[in-house]
């Protein structure tokens, strides 16, 4: 079972129009995430704005996979721990991280994934690494791929407070992937393949 609070997403996505109008959200593709079974929402990452973003415009709660250092913020740690994130450890394959991801797909959950694991730079993409492959090739759920605009422009790295109502930002929800005969593939090569189909959105 997820570990989230099912009363504070009934309340946030009460209020979610009001920051998808606050950050100039613009949405494309949103009837292509599936409204139950589980899945992987994978999409580009330049700002630490992006989770929250992404949440914004879904049909569905997004549980995010999120480096262990920001549950140690004050609260900031305490809102992704209700918001269903899963922990993970930096800079190796945290092994542990990804069974719970793959349980959580398993029981109809949906896991947000950011492949290229850090942010990239401004307008820039980075090489995805092979977390997602490998959780694509256990579980062989369905893929959806999104590519992020702009929140580099409102969130930078550095900022310490969102721009609004200065940029807009874009976001293009491509249809589920399906990886056929996944037998026998390279999880660093699943991943070159979700990485892009996102930039090509």
């Amino acid at each position: 079972m997820a570990e989230y609070s099912k009363f504070g997403y009934e309340i946030f996505f009460k209020v979610r129009p009001v920051f998808k109008k606050l950050l100039k959200i613009n949405v494309e593709g949103i009837e292509n995430i599936p409204l139950e079974g589980g899945c992987i929402i994978a999409s580009n990452h330049r700002s630490n704005l992006d989770p929250f973003v992404l949440n914004t415009v879904s049909t569905r709660p997004i549980f995010f996979m999120a480096k262990e250092e920001l549950f140690k913020i004050p609260v900031l740690g305490w809102i992704i721990k209700k918001a269903g994130a899963i922990p993970v450890k930096r800079n190796k394959r945290d092994i542990a991280a990804l069974k719970k991801a793959a349980q959580l797909l398993k029981e109809g959950y949906c896991i947000g994934i950011f492949p290229e694991g850090h942010r990239a730079k401004p307008k820039q993409f980075r090489k995805p690494q092979s977390g997602v492959g490998l959780l694509v090739a256990k579980t062989k759920v369905p893929v959806i791929p999104v590519r992020i605009e702009g929140t580099d422009d409102v969130f930078p790295v550095g900022s310490s407070f969102p721009k609004l109502f200065k940029y807009p930002i874009s976001v293009k929800i491509g249809k589920p992937i399906i990886i056929d005969n996944i037998e026998g593939k390279e999880y660093q090569e699943i991943s070159n393949y979700i990485m892009e189909k996102i930039k090509t959105l």
